[in-house]
């Protein structure tokens, strides 16, 4: 059953009724700490006061502001924590649930706009009680490039999830935080009376302030879906474009995974993602601890091992390729089986060979060919069996061939320290419970033996911000102190070809 909503008969084309326009009555709330973002909130008010809407808009903020007309102050934390302040639309919200026909929410610097409430409300007519449109944010370089900030780490389109809603293709993106959301009437009553909307300011499985903008989607019931069919249309700038260049990905990235998803609605086989690459481990700076990240830059210190002899390479859990990319540039032919179709599109454009599938489709696929180099960047700790993923590809390898394992270093220093400051150490859980296996050299070499590989040796990374030490060459980091691992294998009983250090120059 899709939502009715008694709107949409007002846009239904440019010749809408202006009158009919000013009839629907619209709430909107902004959270706004402190004075930082003001110059953004002033912009965001008057795109509001130009709508056609009869519109409502609230500021919930730490300290009053003069606003100018029009505009009411909330001002009140819902609790000690600064980081709560978001939370305080959600009493709003119900106090005036019957009063207005859509509801929306944001912090102080998405601009929203009447073209994204009209297409809301356009989208929002073809779907199901249980499904709700939602946006993504984009950022402005000084340049004028547009990046997706929300596009990083673990985040990603779920292949599985496409859909067609009427006219519309739609799918589900693992980021559900675009510190905003718009609600009709009916999708409000659902939030409320599901019993996750009206509730204590709370973390789960986003930090305190972007909970209060996903409890939506996390705890009322609803599935957020992204219409990538007219993707501008649910795009919002965050106008303090403060991610722009550092975290996201540009326009271009984003083109390839909407045109490789629009691709895939036109075939009925869908590949699913690899392997679970978020897991459920925590530290103190970050939830989803040691998740794959999606979007890895090049790995030196990974192109440094690969002995010069190498000519073909297997790599198994490939993201958006960057490492895999820059072997293939080297002249190197480069295979991979990746997370998802998506993801790794770029890669793909770039001369990578692809092959899609589970771990055991796609090593049918491999049958007869042998590969000099086998690559697991990021992957073992991630999946139920690395003793039989492993295995499972033993028998690609070339005479002599390596195998290059890198993990993160769960048995390192800084994090027995950031477990101890957090009262978590030896309570994290095993696999079954965290989604992820607990990881050390001494874990990756006894994988290896399991797998009938010996193990050569093994070289430490420190984090890239750990001061003295990220200039300090990997091999003389001492393992206690290193956040990676890379592990270099063989097959045992082969014999080994002289590891000889490949340029990354």
């Amino acid at each position: 059953m899709t939502n009715q909503v008694a709107l949409n008969r007002t846009y239904a084309g440019p010749d809408r009724d202006h009158r009919q326009d000013a009839r629907t009555r619209v709430l909107v709330a902004i959270a706004s700490y402190g004075r930082g973002n003001d110059r953004y909130l002033a912009q965001l008010l008057d795109e509001y006061r130009t709508m056609p809407f009869d519109v409502d808009i609230v500021v919930l903020s730490n300290i009053d502001k003069d606003l100018g007309p029009g505009v009411e102050m909330r001002v009140g934390l819902p609790s000690k924590n600064p980081w709560s302040l978001p939370f305080a639309h959600k009493t709003l919200f119900a106090e005036r649930a019957d009063k207005y026909d859509l509801f929306v929410y944001s912090e102080d610097d998405i601009l929203i706009t009447e073209a994204h409430l009209r297409a809301f409300l356009d989208v929002t007519a073809d779907l199901d009680d249980d499904e709700l449109a939602g946006f993504l944010r984009i950022e402005k370089r000084p340049d004028g490039r547009v990046s997706f900030p929300d596009v990083h780490w673990h985040f990603h389109w779920e292949p599985q999830s496409l859909m067609s809603r009427g006219e519309h293709l739609l799918a589900r993106f693992t980021n559900e935080h675009a510190a905003c959301y718009v609600l009709t009437r009916e999708q409000l009553a659902k939030a409320i009376s599901s019993g996750g909307f009206l509730v204590e300011p709370h973390a789960e499985r986003y930090d305190l302030l972007c909970t209060a903008a996903t409890d939506p989607y996390t705890q009322c019931g609803f599935t957020k879906l992204i219409p990538i069919s007219r993707l501008g249309d649910f795009t919002v700038h965050h106008l303090s474009n403060k991610y722009a260049g550092r975290m996201g990905v540009d326009e271009p990235e984003m083109r390839r995974q909407i045109a490789a998803l629009r691709q895939m609605a036109g075939s009925e086989d869908r590949a699913a993602q690899l392997f679970e690459t978020e897991t459920r481990l925590r530290t103190r700076l970050r939830r989803a601890a040691f998740s794959k990240d999606h979007y890895e830059p090049p790995s030196s210190e990974v192109m440094v091992l690969i002995p010069d002899s190498a000519r073909t390479i297997l790599s198994i859990g490939c993201g958006w390729g960057a490492t895999e990319m820059a072997l293939a540039g080297k002249g190197l032919q480069v295979t991979a089986i990746p997370l998802d179709p998506v993801v790794s599109a770029m890669a793909a454009d770039s001369g990578v060979e692809m092959i899609h599938g589970d771990f055991c489709s796609t090593r049918a696929c491999l049958e007869g060919r042998q590969f000099d180099c086998v690559l697991y960047l990021n992957v073992l700790h991630l999946v139920p069996e690395p003793v039989g993923v492993l295995s499972l590809f033993g028998d690609v390898l070339s005479a002599g061939a390596t195998v290059i394992i890198q993990s993160p270093n769960m048995r390192s220093i800084p994090e027995i320290w950031n477990c101890l400051r957090r009262g978590r150490l030896g309570r994290q859980g095993g696999y079954e419970r965290t989604g992820a296996h607990p990881v050390s050299a001494g874990k990756v070499r006894r994988w290896c033996e399991g797998a009938g590989f010996v193990t050569a040796h093994t070289v430490g990374i420190a984090h890239r911000r750990a001061g003295i030490l990220r200039h300090v060459p990997s091999s003389r980091v001492g393992m206690s102190m290193a956040t990676d691992i890379i592990t270099v294998a063989r097959k045992a009983g082969g014999s080994a070809r002289p590891v000889e250090r490949r340029s990354v120059a």
